[in-house]
């Protein structure tokens, strides 16, 4: 099951504990365009990577986003906060950073506190010149990270 701090709540169709984090997967029914939503989380790494499987085959698929997280875990649930900053990475082109304009507004409103302010400036500029490293390829990023799984998933 996943919980959101709003209160809402989607029944996981798959949830893998993986050497390198947690692989969930969960059907968007109210999306007219997706099919469902696939997201990594890699704690070590300090990032969820999410990507919308699209409900046609002949759909052209959005970018990822690798978002910036703090992941807490223990041996039954496993809980993040979002750090509001992130970089979409659409895949043969440059990412780019998103949600920048949530995050300024959440640091000036002190939502979020200065330490995990700095872990997600930290994190999106490490992860974009990683990226800028392996040509903004996230099957080589993760390969680099070694973590073999294809991405996107099928």
């Amino acid at each position: 099951m996943r919980t959101y701090s709003s209160g809402g709540s989607r029944t996981l169709s798959s949830c893998d504990v993986e050497r390198w984090g947690l692989r969930i997967e969960h059907p968007t029914p109210e999306d007219p365009f997706s099919d469902a939503e696939v997201t990594w989380l890699m704690p070590e790494l300090g990032v969820r990577l999410t990507t919308y499987r699209a409900r046609s085959r002949h759909a052209r698929s959005g970018p990822s986003v690798l978002s910036a997280v703090r992941v807490e875990r223990d041996h039954r649930h496993w809980q993040t906060t979002d750090l509001l900053l992130g970089l979409a990475v659409p895949g043969g082109t440059t990412a780019r950073i998103v949600r920048s304009e949530e995050f300024a507004a959440a640091v000036a409103g002190r939502v979020l506190r200065p330490g995990d302010a700095d872990q997600a400036l930290r994190t999106v500029h490490r992860t974009l010149e990683e990226l800028s490293n392996v040509n903004h390829n996230l099957t080589s990023w993760l390969t680099w990270h070694g973590i073999y799984d294809a991405w996107p998933p099928l």
